[in-house]
């Protein structure tokens, strides 16, 4: 499946395109693997927000 295009308005069909894409990725991943996918996921986020600069 691939990934969803969202609208520039983020709508409710917006988040059921990204929750049936996220089940369609994990679906037949076992938990260990499920865990390991978000913690990724989350981690990279983190990596992304803490190089933005935030102006004080």
């Amino acid at each position: 499946m691939n990934k969803p295009i969202l609208s520039l308005n983020f709508t409710i069909d917006d988040i059921h395109k990204l929750r049936e894409y996220n089940y369609e990725v994990t679906k037949e991943m076992s938990n260990e693997e499920k865990l390991k996918y978000y913690n990724d996921k989350g981690k990279a986020l983190l990596k992304e927000l803490c190089e933005i600069e935030t102006p004080i």
